[in-house]
């Protein structure tokens, strides 16, 4: 290197270091002298880097809110609060906002313009001003107000208004214009102790409650709860009600061989044998006992069956009861379904503390189609030290309506783990633990193969993190593989003891309910071609009480 060549190139630098920083300041003085607002934002444009950016901003904006303020509009505003949210003059731009949208809405004077003011404004220096606005003008046009959570909050608002019995009164009408169904009258109840409509709402009810009752097939208990209830004057036709009732119930006890081989009760136990069989020693016979509730189209089975629900260890027992649920609560009259899911549900709202009663709300919410608040009230019923699969299985079921593939296969994932671990913790069965340890080990086995096919149809599925759901799949085929293989050990050593034992795949009843409703569609074609003088009758009996759809839409008029 030459002596003195970085003394030249350093002075150099220097040099041009002091001309950039010259035209910088010269630049931010051109923009200060002719003071506008092109002028600074071509300098921030031009000179981003530059050190006097901040008092380049805040001169624009404050040229910008002057502009703002000789324009005076709400867009002028709201524009300048968009583009400098953080200037000194936030806060003046806001307020002048405010007071213009107040006037604004004041002039306008109707209760929609001074609420869409407060929604807009809840903290606003005219919220008080507005507030005392809106109570008088929302307490004169109270008689066109149909909405109820407003009218709610104009008589919490003004509880010593003189017109507040108004609110009151028409907060009434629009809470029983709304209530159409049995949920709906039993909410007003509920709100309205003391509703006009509170007689309506109960006779209502009541003639619900004699329908599900007549439905069964209970003809005496509806007349007893008849006679008993001052109210049952107002129910509807109930004389004609009850007179078809009783001919309906006649007809069920026909000696005619062809008219009873084409009703349920032909091909099925008596309802009191199946609930004796919930109690059976064997799970597989409570489980079977569970299905074949579901072939009784009665409110009576509601409660046996959700007592299994709670109460029930195996798995599959508790299946069997939601499926048998859900097809009672489908085939009875709509009305009564909704009586029967909402005078429940009615009455846990104020004892659900625990995860059983937690669990019985979800079921019941699950049943009649709310699912959203069936999902909250599964996981207020989980315990993730003690998974329970019926409460997996029914996670499984809502998130595969919902299409939410992804979600359901990482419960199907930990259906699969509760029932390869349940396999696992199993003990070597001995002869007299075969059979408990089987009907165990079925539940975890026809779990693993639920879990695992619900994996494999998420895969098929576009859904996001596809690796994922392969791994899945793995862990659920290990659960299957294990699950059927303990399965297998316990159920050999079952049949050496008895050759004729049940094993898990045992369909008695499910083929018997096949059976029965096969014999039932050929029998009715054979009446329709040499209808008996009974058979419209008949046909309505059918439609009333068969738990199949197949056969009552073969009973169609």
């Amino acid at each position: 290197m030459l002596p003195g060549l970085v003394p030249v190139r350093v002075g150099v630098i220097i040099a041009v270091g002091l001309t950039l920083a010259a035209c910088r300041d010269s630049a931010f003085k051109a923009a200060a002298k002719r003071d506008s607002v092109t002028d600074w934002k071509a300098f921030l444009t031009q000179h981003p880097q530059d050190d006097n950016v901040d008092a380049a901003r805040a001169r624009l904006a404050e040229l910008e809110f002057d502009e703002a303020k000789r324009a005076h509009t709400l867009i002028g505003y709201k524009r300048f609060l968009e583009q400098y949210p953080d200037a000194a003059q936030a806060r003046a731009a806001q307020a002048l906002l405010e007071t213009m949208r107040f006037n604004a809405a004041k002039e306008k004077g109707t209760a929609p313009a001074l609420r869409q003011f407060v929604r807009e404004h809840p903290d606003g220096s005219h919220r008080d001003e507005a507030d005392a606005l809106l109570k008088v003008l929302e307490l004169k046009e109270v008689a066109s107000l149909d909405e109820a959570a407003t009218l709610s909050r104009i008589a919490a608002q003004n509880p010593d208004d003189p017109r507040a019995a108004e609110v009151s009164s028409r907060l009434d009408e629009v809470a029983w214009a709304r209530a159409t169904s049995p949920a709906g009258w039993l909410a007003y109840l509920t709100d309205f102790p003391a509703g006009a409509h509170r007689d309506e709402a109960r006779t209502r009810l009541l003639s619900v409650q004699l329908e599900a009752l007549l439905v069964s097939g209970l003809v005496n208990e509806a007349e007893a709860l008849a006679k008993k209830s001052p109210l049952a004057k107002g129910v509807a036709a109930l004389p004609a009600r009850l007179a078809k009732a009783k001919a309906l119930a006649a007809l069920e006890t026909s000696k005619d061989e062809q008219l009873k081989k084409s009703l349920p009760g032909f091909s099925r136990r008596a309802l009191p044998d199946v609930i004796k069989s919930l109690q059976a020693p064997d799970a597989m016979d409570r489980w079977q006992a569970a299905e074949e509730l579901g072939q009784f189209v009665t409110v009576q089975t509601i409660d046996p069956l959700l007592d299994q629900l709670r109460v029930a260890r195996n798995p599959l027992i508790r299946e069997a009861a939601f499926a048998s649920l859900r097809q009672v609560l489908r085939a009875l009259p709509r009305d009564v379904a909704e009586y029967e899911v909402a005078t429940r549900l009615d009455a846990l709202s104020a004892t659900a503390s625990d995860a059983v009663l937690f669990l019985t709300r979800a079921v019941l919410l699950d049943l009649s189609g709310q699912l959203e608040k069936a999902a909250l009230e599964y996981q207020r019923a989980w315990d993730p030290q003690s998974p329970d699969p019926v409460v997996l299985s029914r996670w499984m079921a809502i998130r595969a309506e919902r299409r939410q593939f992804f979600a359901g296969a990482v419960t199907a994932r930990q259906l699969a783990v509760w029932a390869k671990e349940a396999a696992a913790a199993s003990f070597t069965p001995t002869p007299p633990t075969a059979g408990s340890l089987a009907r165990e080990l079925c539940a975890a086995a026809v779990q693993a193969r639920a879990a695992h096919d619900f994996i494999a149809a998420a895969r098929r599925e576009k859904t996001e993190f596809p690796d994922d759901l392969e791994a899945f799949e793995v862990r659920a085929t290990e659960a299957v593989k294990l699950t059927q293989a303990k399965l297998r050990d316990a159920e050999l050593m079952l049949l050496e003891q008895d050759a004729r034992a049940r094993t898990c795949g045992n369909a008695d009843v499910t083929e018997r309910v096949r059976a029965g409703e096969e014999e039932r569609l050929k029998v009715l074609g054979g009446l329709r071609q040499k209808p008996p003088k009974d058979l419209p009758l008949l046909l309505e009996l059918v439609r009333l009480r068969d738990p199949s759809p197949r056969v009552r839409d073969a009973a169609a008029p």
